[in-house]
């Protein structure tokens, strides 16, 4: 097993073009390549599965702890030739930082500097990352936004002792279009086959991929850990429940492990879409619906009446579902978007939500149940994270059963919204927080 770590000096200096040149340029080489993402993300996640065609995987430390990142990097990359993590953020930032997932995984990192309006200053930028780099793990720079040969020469030669792997040109012409919550998702397939292949050449052109495999290879044996048993298998052996997941544009922000630990506690997945499918499959025997970006799919999602009235129904009859963001805005009266446009959603909780501009809702969530319900029981502890825009109004009372601290323990607004056998939230969480999220969703289900 091998792989490395892609990290960057800041947010926006290219650490996502990169990451996907590289795993282009492997590809193109031929080599099976299994990607990760440090952090909490659904995005830079869904654009590496389009260029690897494996499922990303996400790393954190804050939400899953240490032993359950080790065990999740070796198991998905001992099948491939290499793995890559990309990092977040700048490499030092926040508290679980990428290096400090570095120095978890023992990873060599290959730093992405943005050399635009900049020379032999890098030399500087490089060595002050080298020095608060843990065990001598920064193995390599990868420059950004270089104008020439010449002006590629000048940053190189400024940097000691660091291997410069090579650089990507300014004049590449390769953009990811960008929204509100960032890059745009993998399902709107915002890069054509002939922007990946551009983006693999050019990595294949100027980046020294032999130089980087080698190393990766002589460090093959980086991942040291002691083996650690895997999540509970079902308490309710024999019972194998129909999860319907919805899955469309509109709703695509899950983390690839949930699912998988449902899966492992005999939960079969089937997909459906709101946007486009009739109703809530006739076999399920229980809901999930995902984040996304029901707001710029409002007038298709509200146009599908009979796909709004099922949901409604299923909710109405007592039936197992739980929403997270964009599901919880699905389930709301309806949804104003950026332009004050109004679109009726599915009508199940009395609110509605409406994006605002200023108004983002990000960072880490700490969940304290106060009462039992399809993830645990009262008094169970859960981590998870916010990214949204939008926010309840007009809102009639509704119960909550999440008691909700951010990541040093301050408390925030109650959350966790309830009705009958339905929990919505706006707090996207991950199942290996608890070893008992998976487990107490099948046996939910079970209980009719």
């Amino acid at each position: 097993m091998q792989g490395i770590v892609v990290a960057g000096t800041h947010s926006g200096c290219g650490k996502t073009t990169v990451t996907l040149g590289l795993l282009a340029a492997l590809r193109k080489r031929g080599l099976e390549v299994q990607p990760f993402k440090a952090g909490p993300d659904f995005i830079d996640t869904g654009l590496h599965r389009l260029i690897t065609g494996r499922p990303s995987r996400n790393l954190d430390l804050w939400m899953c702890g240490k032993q359950y990142v080790i065990e999740c990097f070796k198991r998905h990359a001992e099948n491939a030739d290499i793995a890559v993590v990309e990092g977040a953020m700048g490499m030092y930032d926040g508290e679980s930082s990428t290096a400090l997932l570095a120095s978890t995984l023992g990873a060599p990192v290959v730093l992405v500097v943005d050399a635009y309006g900049m020379a032999e200053s890098a030399g500087a930028v490089v060595r002050g990352f080298d020095t608060g780099m843990p065990s001598s793990l920064l193995f390599g720079v990868i420059f950004n936004r270089v104008a020439s040969e010449s002006h590629f020469k000048r940053l190189k030669d400024s940097v000691k002792k660091v291997p410069v792997l090579g650089y990507i040109p300014r004049d590449l012409d390769f953009e990811i279009p960008h929204r509100h919550l960032g890059l745009v998702v993998a399902e709107e397939a915002p890069i054509a086959c002939a922007g990946i292949d551009k983006l693999a050449d050019a990595v294949i052109a100027h980046v020294d991929i032999d130089q980087l495999l080698e190393t990766a290879n002589l460090r093959k044996a980086f991942c040291t850990y002691s083996p650690i048993p895997r999540f509970p298998d079902s308490d309710v052996p024999g019972f194998r429940a129909k999860i319907a997941v919805a899955y469309d544009k509109a709703f695509c922000f899950y983390y690839e492990d949930n699912l998988d630990l449902l899966r492992q506690t005999g939960a079969e997945i089937i997909f459906f879409s709101p946007l486009s499918g009739p109703q809530i499959p006739a076999d399920a025997d229980a809901v999930y619906i995902g984040g996304g970006y029901p707001e710029l799919y409002g007038e298709a999602l509200s146009g599908n009446s009979t796909m709004l009235a099922s949901v409604n129904a299923w909710v109405r009859s007592g039936r197992p579902l739980y929403a997270e963001c964009g599901g919880l805005m699905y389930l709301s009266q309806g949804i104003y978007d950026f332009n004050g446009n109004f679109f009726k959603m599915a009508g199940v909780f009395p609110f509605e939500t409406q994006m605002n501009k200023r108004g983002l809702h990000l960072g880490y969530r700490e969940i304290k149940l106060e009462g039992d319900c399809i993830l645990g029981k009262k008094g169970e502890n859960l981590k998870g994270h916010e990214f949204h825009y939008s926010g309840i109004v007009n809102s009639a009372e509704t119960k909550r059963i999440y008691s909700v601290s951010d990541r040093s323990g301050k408390p925030l607004a109650d959350e966790g919204y309830r009705l009958n056998r339905t929990l919505a939230s706006y707090v996207h969480l991950h199942f290996a927080s608890n070893t008992a999220i998976a487990n107490s969703f099948v046996k939910y289900i079970k209980e009719k």
